[in-house]
């Protein structure tokens, strides 16, 4: 025969919850309106977290002895008949399977505080079980929550060597992959807690470089894994426990009175058999005392004073600041009692089953007891709903519980947090306040467990070869390309018409690019334009004040004040480069630009035909100026500035310059500029304008050395020359110029063959008329223009 099986130490905390029971009962009893007329009773069997002792105690529960029913009967009033209608328990989720294919096949209804393995969920294993407990699915479902909550990849699970350690740890690996993460080890917990396992166990959590680790496991196995933790110095893990989500709290009224009232001194502690082996554990001494002349009782013990008082005592038995479990105890109590009364309030004609006949209240049977408890719906006392779903599972809520150390070494269990299965709103089932947690002690950040460092926004992952997901490189995305989320499998290209910021994490619009007012360039040239436009203003002026000098009047004044206007409108037109393109702007610039211009060569071609035919009509006979005079140096002034305009007309009406984008798909700029509309239109404006410059240069050039006054046909030619060089680079620059660079090419042909024209004509002669108006005399023109005929 094997010897029997003995439990190892007394638990007070389960010495609670089965006082908890009593309790439960016994306020049932006293209060009367829930089941009027009837007294509950009970049986008490101690299972010794084994699944042999379990099955033993539910095989004598089931009721075959009638004598052992007398001896074990407490508190119970009338008569109890036959097996019990309903268990519950057991405490361990091992233990719960091997009890609960018992009891489902005489369908006695079992309810189990604290049994949580998802496996007795499973109602066609598992007919009768139920739970005030809610399912390790939830748990787990909690657990991986939080893991995606606070980014944890790289994550550790020991599991204790039972159905409630694999199948949670099971359930969390597969759930924890789902979403990305991946499990840095998965290891056993082995039930004998070898020294040389447990120590290689702990060797391989401090190798695998995780630093968050999940432990489910029950309490002895827990213990036995953090002694070896201990005893290696293992530091930096932030421990997960399954514990660590915790059912919900309440405080019970009377129940720590209840706790307290217990004493070997009480009549009732004969009737307890656990009451003396409890006070013993307590007080650490033995109320049976040694054989006579001996100092110690039982086990070495002293002899108990009689003086001893729980109240004086701190332990967990007494210790109701964290009902949880035994607030489970409390509702499988109720819950049963509640489907009692549901049973008993049972009209004629409504029963569910054949026959229609209500039961027999006298005589309970466990189906039908099994039937009303699948049933039951209420608001206990605390506000809380207890029901049962179609698995015989609760609704899952849990406090999030941080372990934290306080200054004087003990141990205070902080909520943090819930999390409600019920919750719809966002789907937000996991609620946390991230300020009251304090991790690994005293750190206050959160901790970082992954296999490589979570990749920033502006990054994206790059998967190491030959090692698990989570491990991988953070590859900055290329310019144009970002993401905007950390750990982003790739880098999403930006639309054309945007470019990535300096962080790689958002599309920005493309910077536009243009010759603007704000800029420096633009500020430059605007500043020249409008400088030559003042100079121009002050040529103007100067004439005007001497406009009866003879060097004025030699010189065709009519002429050179049109001139002067001409190249005012030059200077003023390059300012309509600068800015932004429009519709309008575009089809100014170029058109004021085309005809400007010609209006000026326009002048000093008219000018240059006046010197030639002024020294032709020195000759004798001549009388060819009166081909040349005012009216006719108008008209051809006129014609040639018209044939521009037509041009500019016609290019207008068919196809207009207008504004356009380029957008380089590999540039972050937007080179805003004017389109010339037509080619063709534009070579040609461009092409009468040179025709009438090169015309203006070889008429200029022939009169050089003809005796006109103050050279005027040299300066000419020096203008033209300078006004040819301008723009005859002006082309290939603008073909090769870069985005708002041809723009800026194009204002400084403008500007610089302006300024020519100007510093060439009139500069000499405002020197002259400033500074030496001795020579800006009648006499000294005709002693000049003598001279130079000879």
């Amino acid at each position: 025969m094997p010897p029997p099986t003995r439990c190892t130490r007394f638990n007070f905390r389960t010495f609670r919850w089965m006082q908890t029971m009593i309790f439960a009962i016994e306020e049932i009893n006293r209060d009367g309106k829930l089941l009027p007329n009837i007294t509950l009773g009970y049986k008490i069997y101690d299972s010794c977290s084994t699944p042999y002792q379990a099955l033993k105690a539910t095989m004598e529960l089931m009721g075959t002895e009638e004598g052992s029913e007398d001896e074990e009967e407490k508190k119970g009033k009338g008569s109890c008949r036959g097996a019990v209608p309903a268990v519950i328990g057991d405490g361990g989720s091992t233990q719960s399977l091997v009890v609960a294919r018992l009891l489902g096949v005489f369908h006695v209804p079992q309810v189990s505080y604290f049994s949580s393995c998802a496996c007795l969920s499973n109602k066609k294993e598992f007919p009768a079980f139920l739970r005030t407990m809610p399912s390790d699915f939830f748990q787990v479902d909690a657990l991986v929550q939080l893991v995606k909550h606070f980014g944890w990849t790289w994550v550790g699970v020991i599991a204790g060597d039972d159905a409630y350690g694999r199948g949670g740890a099971n359930i969390f690996a597969d759930e924890v992959r789902q979403f990305g993460a991946c499990v840095a080890l998965h290891e056993i917990i082995p039930k004998n807690h070898a020294k040389t396992a447990m120590a290689a166990m702990v060797s391989r959590i401090r190798s695998s470089g995780a630093r968050v680790v999940l432990v489910f496991a029950v309490e002895q196995d827990t213990a036995a894994l953090f002694d070896e933790v201990l005893r290696q110095g293992l530091t930096g893990i932030q421990w997960l426990g399954s514990m660590g989500f915790a059912i919900r709290r309440v405080h019970i009224p009377g129940l720590q009175d209840f706790l307290l009232r217990l004493h070997p001194s009480n009549p009732d502690a004969l009737e307890d058999p656990f009451l003396i082996p409890f006070w013993e554990e307590v007080f650490e001494c033995s109320l049976v005392a040694g054989a006579e002349g001996q100092e110690h009782g039982r086990g070495g013990k002293p002899p108990c004073s009689g003086s001893e008082e729980l109240g004086s005592v701190r332990n967990i038995y007494s210790d109701v600041s964290q009902l949880r479990i035994s607030y489970n105890v409390y509702k499988a109590v109720y819950a049963i009692a509640h489907a009692l009364k549901a049973m008993r309030s049972c009209e004629k004609g409504k029963w569910p089953f054949p026959l229609k006949a209500c039961p027999d209240a006298d005589s309970i049977q466990p189906w039908q007891l099994l039937h009303y408890l699948k049933q039951v719906e209420y608001l206990n006392s605390f506000g809380d709903e207890t029901k049962f779903d179609e698995n015989g599972d609760p609704v899952a809520m849990y406090d999030l519980v941080n372990w934290q150390l306080k200054s004087n070494g003990e141990i205070e269990f902080v909520t943090i947090g819930k999390f409600d299965e019920t919750t719809t709103i966002g789907n937000q089932k996991l609620q946390i306040q991230e300020g009251n947690i304090v991790w690994n002690g005293n750190q206050t950040t959160v901790p970082l467990s992954v296999c490589s460092h979570i990749c920033p926004p502006g990054t994206r992952k790059a998967i190491r070869p030959n090692f698990p997901i989570c491990c991988h490189d953070c590859v900055v995305c290329t310019a144009g390309e970002i993401s905007n989320q950390t750990d982003a499998i790739e880098c999403v290209r930006c639309l054309p018409e945007f470019w990535s910021n300096a962080e790689r994490t958002a599309c920005i619009p493309k910077q536009v690019e243009f010759l603007s007012f704000s800029d420096t360039m633009g500020i430059t040239l605007m500043a020249v334009a409008l400088l030559g436009s003042f100079c121009t203003c002050m040529v103007v002026f100067i004439f005007s004040c001497h406009r009866s000098t003879p060097i004025v009047r030699a010189n065709n004044s009519a002429l050179s004040f049109l001139l002067l206007f001409s190249l005012t409108l030059c200077f003023l037109c390059s300012l309509t480069f600068i800015g932004r393109p429009s519709e309008w702007s575009c089809m100014l610039r170029h058109a004021a630009f085309g005809i400007t211009f010609v209006l000026c060569i326009s002048c000093v071609l008219g000018k240059t035909i006046v010197v030639l035919m002024a020294f032709k009509a020195t000759l004798p006979g001549s009388n060819v100026m009166k081909w040349f005079g005012p009216t006719q140096q108008k008209a051809i002034i006129t014609l040639c500035t018209l044939v521009q305009v037509i041009i500019c007309i016609v290019w207008l009406a068919v196809a207009p310059p207008t504004p356009r984008q380029l957008i380089p798909r590999e540039s972050a700029v937007v080179i805003l500029l004017c389109d010339e509309g037509s080619p063709l239109a534009f070579s040609l404006v461009l092409g009468y304008t040179g025709l009438l410059a090169c015309i203006c240069l070889l008429l200029a050039f022939l009169a050089r050395k003809l005796p006109d006054n103050f050279n005027e046909a040299k300066l000419i030619t020096f203008s033209m020359l300078i006004f040819c060089a301008v723009w005859a680079a002006f082309v290939p620059a603008y073909i090769s110029s870069p985005g708002k660079y041809s723009t800026v090419t194009e204002v400084f042909a403008i500007l610089a063959s302006s300024y020519g024209l100007l510093a060439c004509i009139f500069a000499p002669k405002c020197y002259i008329i400033l500074l030496r108006p001795e020579k800006n005399t009648r006499k000294h023109i005709m002693s000049k223009a003598a001279t130079d005929k000879f």
